[in-house]
């Protein structure tokens, strides 16, 4: 049986990645980022339209008002209408959908390696340590993927106004003076990025201090004169 420091350390880190799986959960289901516009009609020098495209993983909502002529509200499938606009953004969206399935599925491998540890001692395989520490820093950069891949997605494709247009058809706008900002749903990914890292510093530190006790364990017997080591 392992021992009470241990369980607390690895019911600890059982414990922080579930709370870090349910805020990625929770945060795949809102909002990531807000991308304002303004509007015109195509050769028209008069501008008082305007565009909001709101963007969460699996859904998204377009706002449009006077753009090119009238003005409507909007709720789509994300993955869906990028389908039908092309290869950049669609490619690039999916990968974010990908990496963040990858990060859940990681987190339960750490919590299933958590919970073992926490009442056994498989100090030498995969299913100790050293798969709490793949699993979790695989989470870890993964994150940090999603959070690059998503913003460059946003920031310097034609996503956007690929998806304004795809809404005024058959009229053609002319789009100007893209503003983009991050929601909460995105900055949830680094709340999950930062507790995930703290999992793996949590299980350094009672490693390191494992580590440690063996060590000074095994130093009377290395210090021992030979005379005494022959009897």
């Amino acid at each position: 049986m392992p021992s009470t420091e241990k369980s607390l350390y690895f019911m600890s880190s059982a414990l922080l990645t579930s709370v870090s799986a349910g805020v990625l959960g929770y945060c795949m289901s809102t909002e990531w980022a807000k991308t304002a516009m303004e509007c015109t009609r195509n050769g028209s020098s008069f501008s008082n339209g305007s565009a909001v495209v709101t963007l969460g993983p699996f859904t998204g909502k377009m706002d449009r008002s006077f753009c090119p002529l009238f003005g409507r509200q909007d709720d789509f499938d994300t993955l869906q209408r990028l389908a039908d606009l092309g290869v950049a953004p669609i490619v690039l969206h999916s990968v974010v959908v990908c990496l963040l399935a990858l990060c859940l599925a990681f987190s339960a491998g750490s919590i299933l390696i958590s919970l073992y540890n926490s009442v056994s001692n498989p100090y030498e395989t995969y299913m100790g340590p050293i798969g709490l520490y793949v699993c979790s820093s695989l989470s870890a950069f993964l994150s940090v993927m999603v959070l690059l891949i998503f913003a460059l997605n946003v920031t310097l494709t034609s996503m956007a106004e690929d998806l304004v247009q795809s809404f005024a058809d058959p009229l053609v706008a002319e789009l100007r003076n893209k503003t983009s900002e991050m929601q909460l749903g995105y900055y949830l990914v680094l709340l999950y990025t930062g507790c995930t890292l703290v999992v793996v510093m949590l299980i350094y530190f009672y490693d390191h201090a494992a580590y440690t006790q063996r060590r000074e364990q095994q130093r009377p017997t290395e210090d021992a004169p030979k005379e005494i080591m022959m009897y």
